[in-house]
């Protein structure tokens, strides 16, 4: 039996998973989403990453990044270090893509703010 609290919604069930011959059965929660969040996070657990990344010739020395959907959870540490790799040249658009199907997820890391170019 795996516990977990859902974080679908802002009532933040605790979720009791027990696995059996059926697949997977989901109690403790009080909508229906839960149980779908419980399945996921116990067969194919994602995550979405949000970071910063290097950039020259802008007004800060950081930009946020994020991705634009979830990926496996096993790959964000792979998915960091590609983000700390990168310099990115100003002036960038918030919601240009800055790293296209990052790892092969079909996940982009996305920038999450515009920063203009400083003379």
């Amino acid at each position: 039996m795996a516990e977990l609290t859902c974080i679908v919604c802002p009532r933040g069930c605790l979720l009791k998973v027990i696995e059996n011959h059926e697949g997977y059965s989901v109690t403790g929660n009080a909508c229906p989403r839960g149980v779908p969040y419980a399945v996921r996070e116990m067969t194919d657990p994602r995550r979405m990453v949000s970071s910063t990344a290097r950039i020259e010739g802008a007004i800060h020395r950081r930009l946020p990044v994020k991705t634009s959907g979830d990926i496996p959870k096993g790959l964000v540490t792979k998915v960091c270090a590609e983000i700390g790799r990168l310099v990115v040249i100003a002036p960038v658009a918030c919601g240009d893509v800055i790293i296209g199907n990052v790892l092969g997820t079909g996940a982009d890391v996305i920038a999450a703010r515009t920063m203009e170019r400083v003379p």
